[in-house]
């Protein structure tokens, strides 16, 4: 990982915090302007404070020091029903930053020790792996998931189901949500999405990859092709794959290989793609894969050991109707 990338992230994260901070005090100075009352009850609780923290360094007087403590919390109880007159809380007050979690420093800091927030690893993993692959999120999510894109004719002769394309995509979304729901169960099936072009299967991913990336997951995106291409180029030490490349692959919470099926086969690539998916089960490691290939298909490419393991840890999703990229373009 490239320092100055971390350092140019590093520099957007402080704008993005000072920003936070900037608001809230702005909110704050506004209110005790529209409010005096709460002003004066801000002031008092800062001096309050103040003489505590004095009389605890300076004092052995237990009785002064609990007197002031049962001072500051009866102003803190008057400053909440205040704000509750106005229909405000504390936390309407509070610097609303964009993780919460490591409030937009990028860092996690836990019995004296320092860690490195999720929100900071994605972006690190979008940057050097993800690229372009995750670039829709904000449109290709669960809020703009629409099932009238799709047919609700029946039509067992050219569909090869005895349900139509919206009640079948309607099944595939109750199954992503048990997916969602039973993420970190290590029982919990994987997904392997099948079907023509054009029928939802990477804005599906997307979406998913959406809703656990905005819960602190990992999601690392690859297609097939530059995926096994990168694992033998990084077993052969060339074209200077990141040394944490193999570790994304095998540990992040969640792995999404799209267009498996596209790649150019070789006996090094079977065992690189079996090692992937059987590290990534015993490792309780979700994976969702898209491809275009039946699962006939996969059976007459691949090498069995893949195929068996695919249908025995995966919910397989087929994806069937007409092409909805053409009625996207038409809306």
């Amino acid at each position: 990982m490239s320092d100055s990338i971390l350092k140019d992230l590093l520099k957007e994260y402080e704008i993005k915090r000072l920003h936070a901070q900037q608001l809230a005090d702005e909110k704050k100075d506004e209110l005790s302007n529209t409010y005096p009352e709460f002003a004066k009850i801000n002031s008092e609780i800062v001096k309050c404070g103040l003489n505590l923290s004095r009389e605890r360094l300076e004092s052995n007087n237990n009785e002064r020091i609990e007197s002031l403590k049962q001072e500051l919390d009866n102003l803190k109880k008057k400053k909440q029903e205040f704000l509750k007159s106005i229909n405000m809380s504390e936390a309407d007050l509070l610097p609303k930053y964009e993780c919460p979690i490591c409030k937009d420093t990028g860092y996690i800091t836990s019995d004296g020790a320092s860690t490195m927030c999720t929100c900071l690893k994605q972006k690190l993993i979008n940057i050097s792996y993800n690229k372009s692959n995750i670039n829709k999120l904000d449109t290709e999510n669960f809020d703009n998931f629409d099932v009238n894109m799709y047919s609700n004719e029946v039509n067992e002769e050219k569909y090869h189901s005895s349900v139509s394309p919206r009640e079948n995509i309607l099944i595939i979304r109750k199954i992503v949500d048990k997916f969602l729901d039973d993420f970190d169960n290590p029982n919990g099936k994987n997904l392997l999405f099948t079907g023509s072009p054009g029928l939802g299967k990477t804005f599906l991913s997307n979406c998913i990859a959406k809703k656990l990336m905005d819960s602190g997951k990992i999601v690392l995106y690859q297609t097939a092709p530059i995926m096994l291409d990168n694992m033998v180029d990084c077993k052969f030490g060339k074209n200077n794959i990141p040394k944490d490349f193999l570790n994304n692959i095998y540990n992040a919470d969640l792995l999404i290989i799209d267009d498996l099926g596209t790649e150019t086969m070789n006996n090094i690539k079977f065992t690189e793609l079996f090692n992937i998916i059987n590290t990534r089960i015993l490792n309780n490691k979700k994976t969702i894969i898209s491809t275009n290939l039946s699962i006939q298909n996969l059976f007459s490419i691949y090498d069995e050991r893949i195929v068996s393991r695919i249908v025995g840890s995966y919910n397989i999703c087929k994806f069937f109707g007409e092409d909805i990229r053409f009625k996207i373009r038409n809306i």
